[in-house]
């Protein structure tokens, strides 16, 4: 099916990606949504330019109060081209410095303050719009947007997301990744606000053995299925 085809009849829809870090969620939302014509939302690109922001704007991200009253100050947009995507704050492109060491053990407490993810989910929610787009995170399906015509959420073992995620950064340290990693995961499935979990009518993709193509594959399947 041409990409123009796959366009016209997926127009309206909204694909919500969720899972645990380094499962594939980027890579995989963003090759749905170039096979099949959609816009792209990476959500967590979101929660890392407003917590790149408060680092530099000498913020405590540990005092939730401060996190909470600084919130609403940022002008944070997000691009929606699965080839190109980008992310501003204040007109400012943040795409690799929200990829940062000090933003990648900052983002996690700032993600659990409920007046950041509130000022995000708005932004959210207006990115969507009238759909047309795959959307990463890990609240997407129960939350931003839970009557998403496909829910996926996406996951791998600890050992395979660490070794991604570690080749991604360029390290070594397979076992500090894997540790940041899951305590990542401990931190987001157990906040109060929009934790981490598996919606309601998600599917459920494994991707430790799968190739990206192959996860690919299975998402545009989704899609199509709903299509039809």
């Amino acid at each position: 099916m041409s990409t123009v085809d796959s366009t016209a009849q997926t127009g309206s829809l909204v694909i919500a990606v969720d899972g645990t870090s380094g499962s594939g969620k980027s890579s995989t939302s963003r090759g749905v949504a170039d096979r099949l014509g959609l816009r792209y939302l990476d959500t967590g690109a979101m929660f890392r330019a407003m917590t790149w922001w408060l680092l530099r704007e000498g913020v405590d991200v540990r005092d939730t109060a401060a996190v909470a009253a600084a919130a609403g100050r940022p002008t944070i947009e997000s691009g929606t081209d699965p080839l190109a995507p980008t992310i501003t704050v204040d007109g400012t492109d943040v795409s690799v410095e929200i990829r940062s060491d000090e933003v990648n053990a900052a983002v996690s407490p700032v993600s659990a303050v409920p007046e950041v993810r509130a000022r995000l989910l708005e932004l959210q929610r207006e990115a969507i719009g009238g759909g047309g787009i795959v959307v990463e995170g890990r609240d997407i399906g129960s939350v931003v947007w839970p009557q998403a015509g496909v829910k996926v959420y996406l996951s791998a073992d600890p050992d395979a997301r660490a070794q991604r995620r570690t080749a991604e950064q360029g390290g070594t340290d397979v076992a500090s990744t894997q540790q940041s990693l899951l305590e990542r995961d401990r931190i987001d499935s157990g906040r109060t606000t929009a934790p981490l979990t598996m919606a309601e009518g998600a599917v459920h993709v494994d991707s430790t053995h799968l190739t990206l193509a192959e996860v690919i594959d299975r998402i545009v399947a989704l899609a199509e299925a709903r299509r039809a």
